[in-house]
């Protein structure tokens, strides 16, 4: 080899690899957790010998116990240094966190959760987020996220619905792409790897619950729950997929070598590094029966594809290494992951530059670029389902508020699972037990129980500049003003001692905002939640007491719902005459939605997921086939329930507006167009109201035949637009037709002739505009599918 091919890229893992013993290469499949989420990291030499002796693949340090970022890169440098200086290759480590949100680490600023940002239907600002995240974590030592969640989520009593981008695959691969871009930057050599999951359909789960089976045919899984995985692969490099926890037709992902090879590598093009999920080699044998070791299960998931195993080692390490040895496992497959592990490090520009300045850490992380970011994420989050009489605004000059509800007062109400605070909760839990790995080195629930004698609220104003919405609104309202407050009851209890207080407090109130709904949490911390599933979607607790008795009052009411999931809300609808979806939204939630409730923000977030009237409709989505869900045909007999109508209590898209829009001058061209080629969907869209604000115009086709069963309706383009009042704009779609590919009978991606339905509107319900093409000429086989529309706004 020569001195140029030597330094290269390719040449140096080329070089490093063929330096390995079998150890050194196991232990690049590795990963260590150093240190236990409620203490400190150890980073002991006598520590570091013992876990990485021969080396470290990849590494996570749990940063709780720490008092600042600036100790967390610290900690990554003491790592990187015993690795380069005390092991005999000196390969750094790839230390890995999670960001979905916000990178989960002291000190690191917050945004609203996933679904809140996916309510905003706008992913130029998903890119500006996750570049400020691409910088807070190398400037922490930090190379590679475990976000974004590209799961479709489709089952409302799924706790993780709030991880994820909704229920619409074109929605979810516009923001999964956003996401990527921003976090994996340009040049990978100055960003983040990018980790997508749950690869693939863990959005699916049988009855809603976690981990459990994914009922899913070929096509489905394809042409549904792989497209913004596959959006994310093509369009924007995605470098790193993890596995789902479930499987699927009796397989474990972890261990489908059709899931994880022969679909994500050779049909997806995947290139990058795969991970596990956290224990899922060992579920192999732990949950699913279908390994008889720790040994066996780690061969299993090594051939199926499964590069790394995390977060610590349990069935690779010495017993893979035992395993080549004993002629179980081919060497070449070690060497094929370790192939992607150097390759991964040498893209980072790990192998050159493992160690970072631990001082530029406060600068980055305190950047004021991030609380803008996070108050305008917010507000545009926000999505106005009901405002029956134009309640909302409220006047800043009104009398009497009663703010009520067990969100008024409170600020853990902004953090929901896979955010900082939500560890410090999970922390101090009793039912981190529940998790605890008796077998594991260092046991997950060996958490301090109780670090200090404060509440998580006052943790979490000591941590975070954050106000509740009761004192945002005592802001945000004129001097003089009287705002009351009465909690009503707890988020999650049957003690509805309080809510006369609060029925009191409201009938002697000019107006009364509730903030009520759920509480996301983390192993059983909250109502939702990873491990968090219900399979009742009601108010928790007593709310749904405290919100009717409020109205009885007869004073007008606004309710603030706070929730990552849909919630079957439909008395509130018939009843309340305002109602203000608010997701979690972060640090700076508490004033975005003051500012919303009081006309300093007008909402214009449309909603990432249908919700249903009733828990027994779930799933109710817009993706359902011709044939089947609400959307079948008007004289269809077995159109409805017996008890209820079919259709969601609001549907995907749905968000008002405090002004209104006119859509006109549909044009379509060309009006035949055959199956390689693109036509453009033009429309004029006018703020008729007496105020600015920004709408999402969606962009709905729907093929009327085919070869199998279509959805009845397909989201394929959408655009945020913000006018002043009178003001007007032009919006051109450019929709290849790749993208309506779909497997037809025999599995081929095809665009098939025929008359193709044309919507646009306001939501998927409200469609102002309406026309068709027509695809024509022979049906168009095509190697790859098509993942956005391009489009241009003019005026």
């Amino acid at each position: 080899m020569t001195t140029t091919a030597l330094h290269s890229p390719d040449g140096r893992v080329q070089d490093l690899l063929g330096r390995m013993t079998l150890e050194e290469k196991v232990a690049q499949l590795g990963c260590a957790m150093l240190g236990t989420f409620g203490g400190r990291a150890d980073l002991s030499a006598e520590h570091l010998r013992t876990v990485a002796a021969d080396g470290l693949g990849g590494a996570f340090m749990p940063s709780v116990g720490m008092a600042n970022a600036r100790e967390l890169a610290e900690a990554a440098n003491t790592l990187q240094r015993f690795l380069v200086e005390k092991t005999r290759l000196g390969i750094p480590a790839i230390v890995h966190a999670e960001a979905l949100n916000g990178l989960v680490a002291v000190d690191a600023p917050n945004y609203p959760t996933a679904i809140g940002l996916a309510a905003t239907w706008e992913p130029e600002l998903l890119t500006r987020m996750t570049d400020l995240i691409r910088q807070q974590m190398r400037a922490a030592g930090i190379q590679q996220a475990l976000s974004p969640v590209m799961d479709v989520a489709r089952d409302a009593r799924w706790g993780r619905v709030h991880e994820t981008y909704g229920e619409d695959p074109y929605l979810c691969a516009q923001m999964s792409m956003a996401f990527v871009r921003g976090l994996q930057g340009e040049d990978l050599a100055e960003g983040v790897i990018a980790t997508g999951k749950h690869f693939l359909g863990y959005g699916w789960s049988e009855a809603g619950q976690n981990m459990a089976s994914t009922r899913l045919g070929d096509r489905e899984l394809y042409d549904v729950y792989a497209f913004p995985f596959e959006a994310a692969i093509r369009e924007a490099g995605l470098a790193s997929m993890m596995n789902s926890y479930s499987e699927i037709d009796g397989v474990p992902v972890v261990a489908s070598s059709k899931i994880l090879t022969d679909l994500l590598r050779d049909r997806l093009g995947f290139g990058g590094l795969v991970v596990s999920d956290y224990f899922a080699v060992a579920m192999l044998m732990t949950r699913f029966a279908t390994a008889g070791s720790l040994q066996e299960a780690g061969a299993i998931a090594l051939r199926a594809g499964m590069d790394m195993e995390l977060p610590f080692v349990r069935c690779y390490g010495a017993l893979l290494v035992d395993a080549v040895r004993q002629g179980q496992v081919e060497e070449g497959l070690v060497d094929r992951s370790v192939r992607r592990v150097l390759e991964a490090k040498a893209r980072l520009g790990l192998l050159d530059r493992p160690v970072v300045d631990a001082t530029r850490v406060p600068e980055v992380f305190g950047d004021a670029r991030n609380r803008a970011l996070s108050r305008t994420l917010a507000v545009k989050s926000l999505t106005l389902l009901r405002n029956e009489g134009n309640l909302l605004p409220l006047d800043k000059e009104t009398r009497g508020v009663a703010v009520i509800g067990p969100h008024a007062a409170s600020v853990t109400s902004y953090f929901p699972g896979y955010t900082f605070p939500a560890m410090l909760g999970m922390v101090r839990s009793r039912a981190a037990r529940d998790i605890e790995q008796a077998d594991a080195p260092q046991p997950l629930g060996a958490y301090a129980e109780d670090a200090s004698a404060k509440t998580l609220d006052e943790v979490i104003r000591e941590r975070y500049p954050v106000q509740s919405l009761l004192e945002a609104i005592r802001a945000a309202v004129s001097e003089g003003v009287t705002v009351g407050h009465a909690t009503g009851c707890e988020v999650v209890s049957d003690d509805a001692s309080g809510i006369a207080e609060a029925e009191a407090l409201a009938r002697d109130a000019d107006v009364a905002i509730l903030a009520l709904g759920g509480q996301g949490g983390w192993m059983h911390g909250g109502t939702e939640g990873e491990g968090v599933d219900s399979a009742d979607i009601d108010l928790p607790g007593v709310q749904q007491r405290l919100l009717e008795a409020v109205v009885s009052t007869g004073t007008p009411t606004v309710l603030v719902l706070f929730g990552g999931r849909p919630y079957a809300i439909a008395w509130a609808a018939e009843h309340v005459p305002a109602i203000l979806a608010v997701y979690y939204p972060g640090q700076e939630g508490a004033d975005a939605i003051a500012a919303a409730l009081f006309g300093d923000a007008v909402p214009g977030g449309k909603l990432p997921y249908s919700i249903p009237r009733h828990a027994g409709q779930a799933p109710v989505y817009l993706g359902q086939r011709q044939g089947s869900g609400y959307r079948r045909a008007e004289d269809d007999f077995f159109r409805g329930y017996a008890d209820m109508p079919a259709t969601p209590l609001y549907p995907l898209g749905h968000g008002l507006s405090y002004t209104t829009w006119e859509y006109g001058d549909l044009r379509i061209g060309p009006r035949e167009v055959e199956g390689r080629g693109q036509v453009e969907v033009a429309c004029t869209v006018r703020n008729s109201g007496t105020v600015a604000g920004e709408e999402v115009v969606q962009l709905y086709v729907r093929d009327r035949v085919a070869s199998v069963a279509r959805p009845t309706q397909q989201l394929v383009g959408f655009r945020r637009i913000a006018l002043a009042p009178g003001e007007a704009c032009s919006l051109t779609f450019r929709v290849p037709m790749a993208l309506l590919a779909f497997l037809d009978r025999d599995m081929r991606l095809v665009v098939e002739p025929g008359a193709i339905d044309v919507m646009v509107g306001s939501s998927s319900d409200d469609i102002r505009l309406r026309g068709e093409f027509e695809i024509v000429g022979e049906v168009a086989v095509h190697e790859g599918r098509a993942f956005a529309s391009e489009v241009e706004v003019a005026g």
